[in-house]
């Protein structure tokens, strides 16, 4: 009977999805999976597929409106899909709530910048270290010697992360009372002490001025190698995006157009159509 059935031969199955080379043979950190949202009769993502290597520098870009944002709130729950699979490091990110998935390695900024203006850099900081204290409430409250170890432990993390930006000198400041610049660049590290294995940022250079945009390129990649994870970015200066960024993804009206290396992006014509509209004949 066996004969009657023989096994069928197993092919490669070509993939849309494109990694850096050196991550191949490596799980993505971050697969999407026909990943949608409808709001109501609305449909504001569609069909998107996308896998992020475990060291790459990924860019999402698209016209405004074009759902990019969107995407970010997929990734990390603030909206659950309506349909699609998202799977960070392999796992299945369904059902789980915003603060699960920044537990299983996933950390973003906003368009908004969202600090807690009243306290200082520093404290911000060991905000974004909750998940990493290693005492209990009872030894937080009565200040046992383990609770000052951790504390100490805490103070020595924020201030090495915040040499990162070159703001350690900065951490008794009020966070409030920063340049909009350094609010920004604050903000990203707050999320890096979160410890994860993806950086999702949403227009980190807005607001910037060109020295400082070029500082925040050098800054991604070393943040990149620093810590050996990925980072995918939604930016509207073209400049950083294709001075930085590996691979491109590009949205229009929720669905993705094109995807692939910053020349194949340049010279797409789809993609040009999109951001300058269709040139007029004659």
């Amino acid at each position: 009977m066996s004969d009657m059935y023989p096994k069928p031969k197993l092919v490669p199955v070509p993939s849309t999805n494109i990694i850096p080379e050196r991550d191949v043979g490596k799980r993505p950190i971050l697969e999407c999976r026909h990943l949608g949202i409808d709001f109501g009769g609305l449909t504001a993502v569609d069909d998107f597929n996308m896998a992020i290597g475990r060291t790459e520098i990924a860019g999402l870009i698209g016209p405004n409106g074009a759902g990019k944002t969107t995407v970010f709130n997929l990734l990390t729950k603030v909206y659950q899909p309506t349909r699609g699979t998202v799977m960070v490091d392999g796992r299945d990110t369904a059902g789980k709530s915003t603060i699960q998935v920044s537990h299983m390695g996933v950390a973003r900024t906003f368009q908004n910048i969202r600090l807690f203006n009243s306290l200082t850099v520093e404290e911000n900081v060991k905000i974004g270290l909750h998940n990493q204290i290693r005492y209990s409430a009872l030894t937080g409250v009565l200040r046992l010697p383990a609770f000052w170890r951790e504390e100490r432990k805490a103070h020595q993390r924020a201030l090495e992360l915040l040499s990162i930006f070159d703001m350690q000198d900065m951490a008794g400041y009020q966070a409030g009372s920063l340049p909009y610049g350094a609010q920004r660049r604050l903000e990203i590290v707050r999320a890096l002490a979160t410890n994860p294995s993806l950086l999702l940022l949403d227009e980190p250079a807005a607001g910037m001025n060109p020295s400082e945009t070029a500082e925040l390129m050098t800054n991604i990649r070393k943040i990149r190698d620093t810590f050996q994870i990925a980072i995918m970015l939604i930016e509207h200066d073209m400049n950083l995006v294709m001075g930085v960024c590996e691979g491109i993804c590009v949205l229009n009206f929720g669905r993705i157009i094109a995807k692939g290396t910053p020349d194949d992006i340049q010279a797409n014509p789809a993609v040009i159509e999109a951001y300058l509209g269709k040139r007029k004949e004659g």
